[in-house]
């Protein structure tokens, strides 16, 4: 059991480590693209941009977990680990895959490390929107 804990924080920490290269790359970005008076197409675009990188993230750290848990012959093959990862990371949780008894405190840790990163994801958003309302205001003034 401490082992597969190990293990599901080592896989934990690699899915931080890529958010927090991912939200700071995205960041440095949105420093670059804007502009002086805000476009409300503009700032459309930017958003949807976010969307996409956030969710890439996202998809790369659920591939993360897929191909350990396939590597590890928990899940029979790729397209079924990264299914169950899916479900489980997004906390969605249907139940037609399990992990295999040994490794189901991982998929626990799996779906908290989700529920973080997405919160991560949600904050980062929200603090976009509000710059963009700053911008608004001050440009306005």
């Amino acid at each position: 059991m401490v082992s597969q804990l190990l293990i599901a924080w080592s896989l934990m920490a690699v899915c931080v480590a890529i958010h927090a290269i991912g939200i700071a790359s995205a960041a440095r970005w949105l420093q670059r693209s804007a502009i002086s008076p805000p476009r409300l197409w503009h700032w459309t675009g930017l958003f949807i941009l976010l969307a996409a990188w956030i969710i890439l993230l996202h998809l790369v750290e659920i591939t993360v977990w897929g191909t350990f848990y396939v590597w590890q012959r928990a899940m029979p093959d790729l397209a079924g680990g990264l299914y169950f990862s899916a479900v489980t990371y997004t906390t969605t949780g249907y139940g037609d895959l399990v992990l295999p008894n040994d490794w189901r405190l991982v998929g626990g840790v799996e779906a908290l490390t989700g529920i973080l990163m997405c919160g991560w994801s949600t904050g980062f958003f929200f603090v976009v929107v509000s710059r963009m309302f700053e911008t608004g205001r001050r440009d306005a003034a």
